[in-house]
């Protein structure tokens, strides 16, 4: 009797640690705040990434094509000159090899510059922009 009196001593303290300890702890873990930012941040600072400025829409964007594995050709991303994108390599596809034409790397640049101005960042290209572009169809 004394060993059943003794369990559910010990039960009923973890009960009561259960049940006076981790409620303020799981309080305290959930940050519901907007963005993790003190309640007295500025407007600017609450806006989400959609809505906030975007510094390349009217910037000085340059494509710089560049040579690559096997006389396969990739692209660089230069706002203001200085290297924001670069890419050597057909993006979304496996290996090292770049496009097979000046034209069709220029094709994607040109598209990532599109996605910047547009402030999709990062500027990530898939396949399917890819073949809406037609920049995967073998030469003809």
């Amino acid at each position: 009797m004394a060993s059943v009196s003794k369990s559910f001593g010990i039960f009923v303290s973890f009960l009561m640690i259960v049940v006076l300890i981790l409620p303020p702890i799981l309080l305290a873990a959930d940050d519901t705040t907007d963005n993790k930012l003190p309640r007295d941040a500025s407007p600017q600072q609450k806006l989400t990434a959609e809505e906030k400025p975007n510094p390349y829409k009217d910037a000085d964007i340059s494509i710089k094509l560049i040579s690559s594995a096997n006389k396969t050709y990739g692209y660089d991303i230069l706002p203001y000159g200085r290297p924001l994108v670069h890419q050597p390599n057909i993006p979304g596809l496996p290996g090292n090899e770049g496009f097979t034409t000046k034209e069709r790397a220029q094709k994607v640049a040109e598209l990532v510059v599109k996605k910047i101005r547009n402030n999709e960042m990062p500027p990530t290209v898939s396949i399917e922009d890819l073949n809406k572009i037609g920049v995967l169809k073998k030469a003809q």
